[in-house]
């Protein structure tokens, strides 16, 4: 499919876990705002966050418990002092983290929640808004589904008690009829969430800046959709229990694969009603985002199975995927594929038909093919968003700097040859020297959008990583920005490569 040329635009990539906030994580409050300040005074069109989604597993944004709900860490206690919600002395007094820089996740997961229910208990529950709100339902599965996990202490569905554990009918109603406050307080903290998103979303728009959501392309073991939903969406056994499990086959990332352990999808069941689940999922991600960024994307073409019980990632098999069905009539949609991985003439088609742009990963080019798609002077055409590395990236400084000589030697060689052909200076006399001229190199490059991470934009180090795929660690998801890093003078250089090259 033949799209039209886009406007070349740069942006960052900023979760809202790393914003500056007060609170131990980032949210949707001053840390925000003053970020899209920042990105505008950087001349800046995009900001990327990762997943909105609560986090489960490992604090993986990936391994979330419902697969369109959004995160109660993220909502601002100083604008729920405004609305008249909380006083201040309702969280100052916790200590929510003890590195400035890193999230606390069991601080958030035991002091978050309890101080947003005195915040529901203020909360006028007559107001029109929140009547439609509950009407609406939209919620209403994620909200019963985390008041049954509140009622067996957080334990997964898959060890609650009958008839909860099967998601008996008429047991639901009869919980939901005996404990509607608590599952309010639920819908509550999506309400709230919302209308603080809606504001800043607004805020953005106003100052010409998209916000670029992140879709996982699966849900976890343990969501709400697996519990409910387990036998309309999901690969199961003859027992009803999820047979094949999600990951990857042995590749840049890992020499063993990834095991990521989500169920996968039943394609030809949901084929029979025109995917219809996938497609609300994928409209109603266009009511939070301007551009959605859509995750193992090849998975759609052809998906990877491993047995329930295998132990690595090597025991699996590739099946037929939707491929380009799904998305008929979503063509003209703002999507990113993320086409990285195992690739194959199926994934190339998908894209061709599809029409979205993949991603180019700095980081993946230096492999010694002069033909490697990642290099930047191979961009064959515009269609394509540019990245230094993506949030399982090393950061861009450790990249270089963990380099033995032979290799440094070999990468300096092409990083000058790939200068030369897009005319950037080639500055190497200091590591940030060398991130300044990759990433002008990639304003430089035919990639209608630009990506970096503010890892990046300001050469940090291994401390900066944000995940190391197929492992847990509490440095995994967990790193922050302070306001000092919203610097004017780092502000000023990204507009000016932005004058320079068009963006």
């Amino acid at each position: 499919m033949q799209k039209n040329q886009k406007e070349r635009k740069a942006g960052v990539l900023m979760p809202v876990s790393s914003l500056p906030s007060d609170c131990g994580i980032g949210t949707l409050g001053a840390g925000a705002y003053a970020f899209v300040d920042w990105l505008y005074t950087a001349g800046m069109k995009i900001w990327q966050v990762l997943p909105l989604l609560p986090t489960g597993y490992g604090d993986s944004p990936y391994q979330s418990c419902a697969s369109d709900a959004v995160n109660p860490y993220f909502i601002d206690f100083a604008l729920l002092v405004k609305e008249g919600l909380l006083e201040e002395r309702d969280y100052k007094t916790v200590d929510w983290c003890a590195e400035e820089r890193r999230v606390d996740y069991g601080k958030q997961f035991d002091c978050k929640i309890s101080v947003l229910r005195k915040a529901f208990e203020n909360f006028d529950k007559n107001s029109v808004s929140w009547k439609t709100f509950l009407t609406e339902g939209k919620y209403a599965d994620y909200a019963l589904f985390m008041s049954l996990k509140t009622k067996f202490s957080y334990a997964p569905w898959t060890g609650w008690v009958e008839p909860y554990r099967s998601a008996e009918e008429s047991a639901l109603q009869t919980y939901m009829a005996e404990n509607k406050a608590d599952i309010e307080f639920w819908q509550f903290t999506q309400y709230i969430f919302l209308k603080q998103w809606n504001a800043l979303k607004s805020y953005a728009t106003e100052k010409g800046i998209k916000i670029m959501g992140d879709m996982p392309i699966y849900v976890a073991s343990d969501s709400v959709e697996t519990w409910k939903y387990r036998k309309d969406l999901f690969m199961l056994d003859g027992a009803g229990n999820i047979s094949l499990r999600a990951g990857v086959p042995p590749d840049a990332f890992s020499e063993e694969g990834q095991l990521w352990g989500n169920p996968v999808y039943d394609w030809e069941k949901m084929k029979k009603d025109g995917y219809s689940w996938w497609r609300a999922r994928i409209a109603y991600a266009f009511q939070l985002f301007d551009i959605v960024r859509i995750d193992h994307f090849r998975a759609f073409d052809r998906f990877y199975v491993i047995p329930a019980n295998a132990e690595s990632a090597k025991e699996g098999e590739w099946l037929d995927g939707p491929k380009a069905e799904l998305f008929e009539g979503f063509e003209d949609f703002s999507v990113v594929a993320e086409d990285l991985g195992c690739l194959d003439e199926g994934v190339y088609k998908l894209m061709e038909d599809t029409g979205y742009p993949g991603m180019k990963v700095f980081e993946f080019a230096f492999n010694g093919d002069p033909e490697n798609e990642y290099l930047p002077s191979n961009f064959k055409d515009g269609n394509c968003v540019a990245y230094t590395g993506t949030h399982d990236n090393e950061t861009l400084r450790s990249f270089i700097e963990k380099m033995g000589a032979a290799e440094r030697k070999a990468f300096e060689k092409v990083f000058e040859s790939e200068c030369l052909n897009l005319d950037v200076p080639y500055l190497t006399e200091t590591v940030e020297d060398e991130c300044r001229s990759v990433i002008e190199l990639l304003f430089a490059s035919k990639a209608e959008q630009v990506i970096v991470p503010m890892h990046d934009l300001l050469c940090l180090g291994e401390e900066a990583r944000l995940n190391a795929p197929s492992t847990v660690s509490n440095r995994n998801w967990t790193f922050r920005f302070v306001y000092s890093d919203f610097g004017q003078r780092k502000a000023a250089w990204l507009k000016a490569l932005a004058k320079e090259y068009n963006r």
